[in-house]
């Protein structure tokens, strides 16, 4: 098995939505608390500094810590529970979903449903069902019997989803990858330069409540005041049914893709050749996507102070926003050796160059 699994497994399995991201910060404390000065800003969102990285022009990694979930609206008086989204849900991926409600006195396992088919009249049965209009249920038959199990407003909600090794090699199904790819990326950067004579004072910052506004890549991106920012993220994989090229050509065994353009970003274009020339200089496979209708933490950190050269840099994935999707292990692995060679390459006149007239 991959020493990288370990680390996927445990972040993806891990529980943390947007506002209530303290486990997967947790994670990622643990697992840099020996090669890291660790801080957090008042967001929560988790900054690793490398004990080991030199003085230089200060290089930030970004990941959101988050993954889109729910929370709870309200509880019925016959005990099912009204919820809100926290990030981008598509409404026809919810119904007969497993979540978890998680509560003071403990998680609360439901079902998300919603008035079924069969007494609905033939001219509504083909219409799709909002999420204003389901339900989480627990099994409750009061408000009363719900509130006993702990449930409240304001309760965050969180997909059911565990992390499986599919029958393809190297394929890994999971919730969250967005993003928990970006953190496992960052974490496992820093552990494998820690040691390493590096040109840059090297950040991880693991941001919170990206989902709802790239809110914490504000705060961390000023805490850190970075020379130079990588955004590491998932990018919607193009090689599923009805997807044409001009939509999405990202491909899963594709290779590390770099972003071009999102909705919050354009990709600062020296750096973006500068992962190419990496890319071909270490015969690492590469592919390009282009966004529109998106946003990353790159549209907040590049806008910080006078403005941070920035680029994202994504794992392809399948069926993101979702309750289960799916990476290529190859993607990730080369996807991290690209993120260390270009690291390694961001020295002072590299990091210069990049806004030279």
């Amino acid at each position: 098995m991959s020493d990288l699994l370990p680390l996927l497994q445990t972040l993806t399995d891990a529980n943390g939505v947007s506002g209530f991201e303290g486990p997967i910060a947790k994670i990622v404390r643990q697992e840099l608390a020996d090669c890291c000065e660790i801080s957090s800003d008042r967001l929560g969102s988790v900054i690793c500094r490398l004990k080991s990285s030199g003085p230089g022009p200060r290089v930030g990694l970004a990941g959101h810590l988050d993954e889109i979930g729910f929370m709870v609206n309200i509880v019925t008086k016959e005990g099912f529970v009204k919820f809100l989204n926290l990030g981008g849900w598509w409404d026809q991926v919810l119904l007969a979903q497993r979540v978890v409600i998680q509560t003071h006195q403990g998680p609360v396992l439901g079902v998300i449903g919603s008035k079924p088919p069969h007494i609905l009249p033939a001219e509504k049965r083909n219409e799709i069902v909002k999420a204003r209009d389901m339900f989480v249920d627990v099994g409750a038959t009061s408000k009363e019997e719900a509130e006993a199990l702990g449930i409240r407003p304001g309760d965050a909600i969180v997909p059911v989803g565990g992390f499986t090794k599919l029958a393809v090699e190297g394929r890994l199904l999971a919730k969250a990858w967005d993003d928990r790819v970006g953190v496992a990326l960052f974490v496992h950067a820093l552990q494998r330069l820690n040691g390493r004579s590096l040109p840059n004072e090297l950040y991880g910052m693991g941001t919170v409540q990206e989902e709802v506004g790239l809110r914490g890549a504000a705060t961390a991106g000023f805490s850190v005041q970075p020379d130079v920012c990588i955004v590491l993220e998932t990018a919607i994989a193009g090689d599923v049914p009805g997807i044409t090229e001009d939509e999405s050509a990202v491909k899963l065994g594709g290779g590390p893709t770099i972003y071009l353009l999102d909705g919050s970003l354009i990709a600062q274009s020296r750096l973006r050749d500068l992962l190419i020339e990496v890319c071909k200089d270490n015969e690492i496979p590469y592919q390009f996507s282009l966004l529109p209708g998106g946003g990353t933490d790159g549209g907040r950190i590049h806008l910080i102070s006078r403005g941070i050269p920035s680029i994202v840099l994504a794992v392809p994935t399948r069926h993101i926003h979702a309750h289960g999707g799916i990476i290529d292990l190859k993607d990730y692995e080369q996807t991290l050796e690209l993120l260390c060679k270009v690291i390694e390459r961001l020295d002072q006149d590299t990091v210069a160059a990049l806004t030279a007239d």
